[in-house]
């Protein structure tokens, strides 16, 4: 996975676009944070998000984080493996990880979303 192709959010969410088609997951930065991951809630396929609604959550061990919608569009698609195996998102945050599939509304959300340098130095002032 090319991480530099992703866009990310401040929530740590992070969008591959393919067409009109955003795959979303959280990151590696996130995972790491939560640690032991123990329950994922995902949305239902056909429901229609806005930027900042919450699209389910993760739970760990330690805390209950949500989990935001950083584009507007409809769940076209969840991963429902990923409720059976947590691991997916610890070993694989960027690939078999990804959360949801939504057909965007408006294409041009991801241009306000940041890019992986930005991220990560969104990361790095986090971390202090």
């Amino acid at each position: 996975m090319d991480l530099a192709s992703l866009r990310y959010a401040k929530t740590h969410e992070w969008v591959r676009v393919d067409g009109d088609v955003a795959t979303i997951g959280i990151t590696d930065f996130a995972v790491k944070a939560l640690t032991d991951l123990v329950y994922v809630d995902l949305p239902a396929v056909g429901k229609r998000v806005a930027v900042g609604d919450t699209l389910g959550e993760v739970e760990s061990v330690k805390a209950v984080s949500d989990i935001y919608a950083p584009i507007n569009g409809e769940i076209i698609e969840v991963n429902s493996p990923l409720a059976d195996d947590l691991d997916l998102l610890s070993k694989d945050a960027f690939g078999k990880g990804w959360m949801v599939k939504v057909r965007m509304s408006n294409a041009a959300d991801v241009n306000a979303m940041m890019d992986r340098s930005a991220y990560e130095v969104h990361c790095a002032s986090e971390a202090h």
